[in-house]
C-alpha cells in the first residue's frame, strides 16, 4: 500500500496565507452607513404666505326707522332667514290712524277736483277753482304716500338672505330709531383680507387661487379666489391689500377669524426637492454630499423655494443623483460610504 505525499511545509504556509488574505478581503469595511435618498423631480406650487381676517360677505345691524313698541318677533336666533322675510313688528296704531286720517283727506279732495273739473266743462267754473282743487288732490296724495310709508316702516323685513345673530331685544320692548335690535349675516361666502409686500405686484391678478387655514379648524382647508386688488399702496407698510372670496356652503367659517394665507402664484411641473437636513451651510454657499460609486463628494448647490422640510435645487443637482441626508458630521469628501436608503425606498436603485 503507498503511502500519501506529503505537502511541502513553504506550499502549505502559502495556501494558508492566501486564504487569510480572501477572508479579509471579503470582510473588509465598505464605509460608514449614511442615510441617503435619491433625487427626484416632481411638480410643486409657487406660493406666497400671509395672515388674513374672513369677512362676511354682507353683514348688516338691522334697526329701525321708526321709535315704537316691539310687537311680535318673528325669527329664531341663530337660525337662517330669507331675504324679505319678516323680522320685527312695531306696534303702529297711530301710524295706521294717521294714514286713515289722510285717505280720508284725500278721498276729499277728488270728490272736489272732479266736482271742478265738470262745472268747468259745462262753462259753471273756472279754470282757476279747478286747478286749485288739483293741486289739493296731488297734495293728500303725496301725505298719503307719506303716511303708508311711515306704517310700513313699523314692520322690518331680511335685506338678504343670511344667518340672524342674537336679539338684544324682547316682545313688548319699547325701541328708539336707529337702535341695534339684531344683526344679519350672510355666511355662504366669506371675504379674505390679506395684505402682501409690495414688491409682490407684478405676480398678483384677479383670479389666483388661495388656501386658507385657520386655528379654530387645523385639520381642515378652504379654497377661493381673488376678486379684488386694491389700487392703492399702503404708504405706512409698503404692501398691497387684497379680498378673496371663499366659499362657505356647510358655513364651518365664521367672520372674524384670523387665517393663514397660501396664494399659488406658479406651478413649476419638475422641481428637484430635497430634504433640508441634507444641507450643508458654509461661507461659500450651500452643498450636499453626493454618493458616487461608493464615495462621497461635495456638491455646490443653488436653492430655490421653500416647503416644510424641504428645499427646491436650481443647480448643483440632477434627477437620480443620490445624496446623504442624515450623518454629514462623520463624512468627508472622498470617504468610502455605505448607503442605507430609507425603508420605503428600500427597493430604489442603487446608486452610480
Amino acid at each position: 500500500m503507498k503511502k500519501r505525499p506529503h505537502l511541502p511545509f513553504l506550499s502549505l504556509l502559502i495556501w494558508a496565507a492566501a486564504s487569510t488574505v480572501a477572508v479579509a478581503a471579503d470582510e473588509a469595511p465598505k464605509g460608514l452607513p449614511a442615510e441617503v435618498i435619491k433625487v427626484a423631480a416632481e411638480p410643486i406650487d409657487i406660493t406666497l404666505e400671509a395672515v388674513g381676517t374672513l369677512r362676511a360677505n354682507e353683514a348688516v345691524m338691522i334697526r329701525p326707522e321708526r321709535t315704537g313698541r316691539v310687537l311680535s318677533i318673528h325669527f329664531k336666533e341663530g337660525q337662517p332667514v330669507t331675504q324679505g322675510q319678516k323680522l320685527f313688528t312695531l306696534a303702529a296704531s297711530t301710524e295706521q290712524a294717521s294714514l286713515h286720517q289722510v285717505e280720508a283727506s284725500r278721498d276729499l279732495s277728488k270728490v272736489e277736483y272732479e266736482q271742478a273739473q265738470q262745472l268747468l266743462e259745462k262753462k259753471l267754473g273756472s279754470r282757476h277753482e279747478r286747478d286749485k282743487a288739483m293741486a289739493q288732490l296731488n297734495i293728500d296724495e303725496a301725505r298719503v304716500k307719506l303716511a303708508r310709508t311711515a306704517l310700513d316702516k313699523m314692520t322690518l323685513f331680511a335685506p338678504f338672505s343670511g344667518r340672524a345673530g342674537l336679539r338684544l331685544i324682547s316682545e313688548g320692548d319699547y325701541v328708539t330709531d336707529g337702535q341695534d335690535l339684531v344683526a344679519l349675516v350672510d355666511l355662504e361666502t366669506l371675504k379674505l383680507d390679506f395684505k402682501l409686500p409690495e414688491k409682490s405686484l407684478a405676480r398678483l391678478h384677479i383670479g389666483q387661487q388661495v388656501s386658507v387655514s385657520t386655528e379654530a379648524l387645523p385639520e381642515e382647508t378652504f379654497n377661493g379666489e381673488i376678486y379684488a386688488i386694491s389700487p392703492l399702496i399702503d404708504e405706512q407698510s409698503r404692501s398691497i391689500a387684497l379680498r378673496a372670496r371663499i366659499h362657505n356652503a356647510k358655513q364651518r367659517l365664521l367672520p372674524g377669524l384670523f387665517t393663514r394665507v397660501e396664494l399659488r402664484i406658479d406651478r413649476l411641473p419638475q422641481a428637484l426637492m430635497i430634504p433640508e437636513q441634507a444641507i450643508i451651510p458654509s461661507a461659500n454657499g450651500f452643498s450636499v454630499y453626493r454618493v458616487t460609486d461608493g464615495t462621497i463628494e461635495s456638491a455646490k448647490v443653488t436653492l430655490g423655494v421653500r416647503r416644510s422640510g424641504t428645499v427646491q435645487i436650481t443647480d448643483g443637482l440632477k434627477e437620480g443623483d443620490v445624496i446623504v441626508t442624515a450623518g454629514q458630521l462623520k463624512l468627508r469628501p472622498g470617504s468610502p460610504v455605505t448607503p442605507v436608503f430609507p425603508p420605503d425606498l428600500a427597493n430604489a436603485a442603487e446608486p452610480h
